[in-house]
């Protein structure tokens, strides 16, 4: 069944992709940096806000109702291919048993880690509609097979791992460039790779590590959205269903927290997110974001005991966010930092969860803190030469240190979680759209008792409008 719906998707998205004539993709940068913005792109330089924030409302207003379906449809997307290979175990006793795993061979590994299709449609009178289909690591595949080997009983078999998701799916009522209205599955841009993470938004081959694992990445939820820009500034507030301690773990902190096993989410505790641009600087953009909502009991699982009167689990979120694109260099940088109330208390309930085969539940501690840090900086040598300026060629570096569990005062330590990672590379853009990539990287814990994991990476991305 999950196939068969899969294959549905996919056939439709063909048809009104050959139906609308798909043209070439817009050749000038700021129609293509942030197609996230599915019925308008806008540039992240530019100061016209960040990637999957909102669409070029001016368009909405100059389209009359008169004009035809396909001319009202955006098509575009994003994608990502990449091969690893890992030299060090990836057994999951590695950081329990270190010296049994020291001298462990590599692996290698291939990858679809994001393809995307995003679709959207102007009503006219300032009504736009934005969506987005997700296929995370290839997406899935199962099947329903008769045995003859079992007596010709029904078995069912997974073919394929992934995941696959409606990332977007909004409803927007623009008033006028200051105001508007977002209503509908949105992202919260909170962070720097929430706001940014098209694969062209990034040098490495993966989105960066240490947002990545503590906080959802990329962070969708249900809710509403205002927004607007004025002058140098841009500002987004919104009201999302808050995350579920239930999935808080040790390893990624309120990471999956986000998710849900249901076909529904619960939607015990309404959280609260805000987002703040300045562009006031030639080529510099810095971002302020933050998150705060409580967390405890946000499940179809509860906990009525009196032991847990009055425990919250508020989730508390502060990130700065900056990049700078001028000069053949761009530079990028952010700092996030997280706090869990109750930890203690979370943790005795996720450690007592519904156990067994199908319990989604981890059952692991969780810190009262996380933080990530990471700043990534690349020239383009092509910006030297006039003959090579419709290509770019960056040299890059990266460094980051994350911590996923900063344990409350009494609680065990899992030293393996605080980490840093150096990575070095190249970007080539044989055009804006397209970007090939390769990485060394070299992560490491704090204590030495743990093995360093070092790797190579090569990658193929893009991003951008089919039509537009």
């Amino acid at each position: 069944m999950q196939k068969m719906k899969s294959k549905l998707i996919l056939s439709a998205i063909a048809f009104l992709a050959l139906s609308t004539n798909p043209q070439t993709f817009a050749q000038t940068e700021s129609e293509t940096s942030s197609p996230d913005a599915v019925t308008g792109a806008t540039s992240e330089s530019s100061g016209n806000g960040a990637a999957g924030a909102e669409p070029d409302s001016s368009k909405s207003k100059d389209r009359k109702p008169g004009k035809g379906f396909f001319n009202r449809l955006s098509i575009g997307g994003y994608g990502e291919a990449v091969y690893t290979y890992n030299m060090y175990s990836d057994n999951v006793h590695r950081y329990m048993y270190p010296g049994e795993y020291k001298d462990t061979k590599g692996h290698g590994r291939f990858d679809l880690p994001h393809v995307v299709v995003m679709l959207g449609y102007d009503f006219g009178k300032g009504w736009q509609l934005g969506m987005e289909i997700e296929f995370e690591h290839g997406g899935t595949e199962s099947a329903v097979e008769k045995e003859a080997e079992e007596g010709g009983e029904f078995e069912k078999e997974i073919e394929r791992g992934g995941e696959v998701a409606l990332e977007q799916f909004w409803i927007q009522k623009t008033f006028f460039p200051q105001l508007n209205l977002k209503a509908g599955h949105i992202v919260v841009p909170v962070g720097l790779t929430n706001s940014y993470h098209l694969p062209t938004q990034f040098f490495t081959v993966y989105r960066p590590e240490g947002e990545n694992t503590i906080m959802p990445c990329t962070w969708h939820e249900t809710g509403l959205s205002i927004w607007g820009k004025a002058g140098d500034w841009r500002y987004e507030v919104l009201a999302v269903a808050g995350l579920n301690s239930s999935y808080f773990t040790n390893d990624g902190w309120v990471h999956d927290g986000s998710a849900s096993p249901y076909e529904f989410k619960a939607a015990n505790r309404i959280a609260g997110a805000f987002r703040v641009d300045n562009y006031s600087v030639k080529g510099l953009r810095m971002g302020l974001s933050g998150y705060i909502g409580n967390s405890f009991n946000n499940d179809i699982e509860k906990s009525f005991s009196s032991l847990y009167a009055g425990v919250k689990g508020t989730v508390m979120i502060g990130a700065f966010d900056f990049e700078y694109n001028d000069h053949n260099v761009i530079a990028r940088g952010s700092f996030d930092y997280g706090h869990l109330s109750d930890a203690a208390y979370i943790t005795r309930q996720n450690k007592n969860q519904m156990s067994g085969t199908s319990s989604p539940y981890p059952h692991t501690p969780v810190g009262e803190a996380a933080l990530a840090a990471g700043v990534e900086a690349g020239y383009n040598f092509f910006g030297l030469s006039p003959r090579l300026k419709d290509q770019k060629f960056y040299v890059f570096g990266r460094y980051e240190y994350y911590n996923s569990y900063i344990p409350y005062t009494g609680a065990t330590e899992y030293r393996w979680t605080e980490k840093q990672r150096i990575a070095m590379g190249i970007n080539y853009f044989p055009i804006d759209e397209i970007v090939i990539k390769a990485e060394y990287s070299y992560r490491f814990a704090k204590e030495n008792v743990f093995n360093p994991e070092p790797s190579l990476s090569l990658g193929v991305a893009w991003s951008g409008f089919f039509r537009h």
